[in-house]
């Protein structure tokens, strides 16, 4: 656990702990370190889970697929993020969405059970960490209905601009770099991956926007005129 201490006391999971106590409640919460290579699947659609995962470094693709195969790509989360922690926390049966490895990953999984009930040998730390997880939960439901907002919208231009505004927003800036491939975009914007790459041409050539590969830059605050 020692190479990781770093990442975890930034995570915020961990707000508000030193490295000292972090090393002392990983094992109360039976935490443990697991490998993923690049596209291969941390959890599948159908399991059963009680675990909480934690990434320490890579990224992951929360994705839903089809009866087809056809898939969507929900979030991308990177290192210090959780996931599966709202379907842990719910008990749910069934995982109605998979987790894959969008480069290789290394992430740890920590008993949920563990996490919502305090034990004797670390209850100072429980009132803490539970706040944390209820905050990140909080903080994921907002960032459900931006997308929600996003995949409203009627046109592959409008869901563009509405993911690309948010992402400003984030960065609190108009330069910044996105965490999807064009492929990736598509699926996360549930749009035709030609389509998408037509209308940010045109965006481009109007000067509304450049972009090369991950990196965009965004040159008009009012988008309303070309819409």
């Amino acid at each position: 656990m020692t190479p990781y201490l770093p990442i975890l006391k930034k995570s915020p999971l961990f707000d508000g702990f030193d490295e000292a106590s972090i090393g002392s409640i990983l094992p109360c919460l039976s935490a443990s370190v697991r490998q993923a290579d690049k596209n291969t699947f941390v959890l599948s659609a159908g399991e059963t889970l009680s675990d909480v995962g934690l990434i320490l470094s890579g990224s992951l693709h929360v994705v839903s697929e089809d009866y087809w195969g056809r898939k969507d790509i929900l979030s991308n989360l990177g290192p210090g993020e959780l996931f599966a922690e709202s379907f842990s926390c719910a008990h749910a049966k069934q995982l109605p969405v998979s987790v894959v490895a969008a480069e290789d990953t290394a992430y740890m999984r920590i008993d949920c059970g563990k996490i919502i009930r305090t034990c004797s040998s670390a209850c100072v730390f429980h009132t803490q960490l539970i706040n944390n997880l209820l905050q990140i939960l909080a903080r994921k439901n907002i960032r459900l209905t931006q997308k929600i907002t996003q995949l409203s919208k009627r046109t592959t231009r409008e869901k563009l601009l509405a993911y690309l505004s948010d992402e400003a927003q984030r960065a609190s800036g108009a330069s910044f770099e996105i965490p999807f491939s064009r492929q990736e975009l598509a699926d996360y914007l549930s749009v035709d991956r030609s389509a998408m790459t037509t209308e940010l041409g045109k965006m481009r050539d109007k000067g509304l926007l450049e972009f090369e590969r991950r990196h965009f830059t965004l040159h008009a605050e009012d988008f309303t005129s070309v819409l």
